[in-house]
């Protein structure tokens, strides 16, 4: 939105944050070391105010940081409730927080300026200029637009794994993974190996190209294999060869376009359900998880598919109509390559193959028949979708990654 709309977008940070939060119930605390009153040793501290390490802290924090911008006319986002929106006649400012970390942005300067001010005179805040570093993410304005990536993350993984001078691959993943009994074994060190696995989950935020591979080695974090762990080695090697890689965001429309897939997986029977979601020709949003139950048939997986991509339209259509971005009236095309499941979708006569489907799965025709959703079908060669449900070659992977818009940043 501040991209297509050329408003500038201000970071924030605050300072202490959870000193400023108020207590609603009667603590008490011992009194630290060093700080001990040698006349009342055994004495013990009333708090007035939260501290770090507090339990409640955080949540004290925020609430006392959302009832100020209440206060002053911001109104909190059902659907997500870390956003703050602020509208009265032409002036829209948005906020939203992440702990102590803070994006501000809106169409009027002026107003932004007075209000930072205001905060400033509530909470010690600093104003760190444009938005550049995020939450470990990098954001460099460029001439086509706002690439985001994690360089600086990525490296920080590859030295945390000890594989900082590794070999690059051209794939997250093999595309047939082989087994051997050496392989079976059970890997020695599972908690190193969920440790980077979930530095990678991390990762992900910003590369859409890794979700699958990243969701694969989390199915094994209980009892990993050798195999499993040099399946992690892979991954790691392809984002060696890959840290350049940035989620190129432009200015473009505001259309909601949806694109999701299914793909069957022979070794436990459960598919792997993926979506990726794009603003006009952005992805915002993507996903890749193994289904919970073995489906009957391809069309009845397929069919789950759609419901979980749908569910999640559903929700931006929320945040979006919010932010003023989508009319309702607008429906969102969601392409897909499975006629069968479209079809059942929009036609409800199939109740003997469908009977044993969870009530659930049918809001899907529900939302096709309110005109929300508008099914589309596309090729299954041209489904970007694809690199969320299965392991491809580094030919057809990099051109869905292409798809994606996660191209090589253009200043590297």
């Amino acid at each position: 939105l501040a991209l297509q709309s050329k408003w500038h977008v201000r970071q924030l940070d605050v300072l202490n944050a959870f000193l400023h939060g108020d207590l609603e119930d009667t603590m008490f605390m011992e009194q630290p070391p060093g700080f001990v009153n040698p006349s009342f040793p055994h004495h013990i501290c009333k708090l007035r105010k939260a501290i770090y390490g507090l339990k409640q802290a955080p949540r004290q924090w925020f609430a006392t940081f959302s009832g100020f911008l209440l206060d002053h006319g911001f109104t909190q986002s059902t659907a997500d409730s870390s956003l703050f929106i602020f509208q009265q006649n032409d002036v829209f400012l948005y906020l939203p927080i992440y702990v102590d970390d803070i994006l501000f942005t809106g169409n009027d300067a002026q107003a932004m300026s007075s209000f930072f001010l205001q905060l400033q005179g509530r909470f010690h805040m600093k104003d760190l200029g444009h938005v550049s570093h995020f939450l470990g993410i990098q954001a460099q304005y460029s001439d086509i637009g706002l690439p985001l990536n994690q360089r600086t993350y990525a490296a920080q993984v590859l030295n945390k794994a000890g594989m900082t001078d590794c070999k690059p691959v051209l794939s997250p993943l093999p595309t047939k993974i082989a087994s051997s009994t050496h392989s079976n074994k059970n890997f020695t060190d599972p908690e190193f190996y969920r440790s980077i696995a979930g530095s990678l989950q991390y990762l992900t935020i910003t590369r859409p190209d890794i979700s699958f591979a990243v969701n694969f080695v989390f199915q094994f974090m209980h009892s990993p294999k050798v195999l499993h762990f040099q399946l992690l080695k892979r991954i790691l090697r392809y984002v060696k060869g890959t840290t350049d890689l940035s989620l190129q965001f432009r200015p473009d429309s505001f259309d909601l376009s949806a694109f999701s897939d299914s793909e069957g997986d022979t070794s436990d029977r459960r598919s792997s359900i993926g979506f990726c979601i794009f603003v006009g020709s952005n992805p915002v949003s993507w996903h890749a998880k193994k289904q919970p139950t073995v489906a009957r048939s391809s069309t009845e997986a397929e069919y789950r598919a759609l419901a979980v991509t749908i569910s999640e339209i559903l929700w931006l259509r929320r945040l979006l109509r919010k932010l003023h971005m989508l009319s309702p009236t607008t429906p969102t095309k969601l392409y897909y390559d499975n006629v069968s499941a479209m079809a059942l979708a929009s036609n409800p006569v199939f109740h003997a193959r469908t009977k044993h489907i969870e009530v659930d799965y049918h809001f899907v025709r529900e939302k096709v028949h309110s005109g929300e959703i508008c099914l589309a079908h596309i090729s299954s060669q041209d489904q970007p979708a694809d690199v969320f449900t299965k392991a491809l070659s580094a030919a057809r992977h990099n051109l869905l990654c292409s798809k994606l818009m996660a191209l090589l940043d253009p200043s590297a």
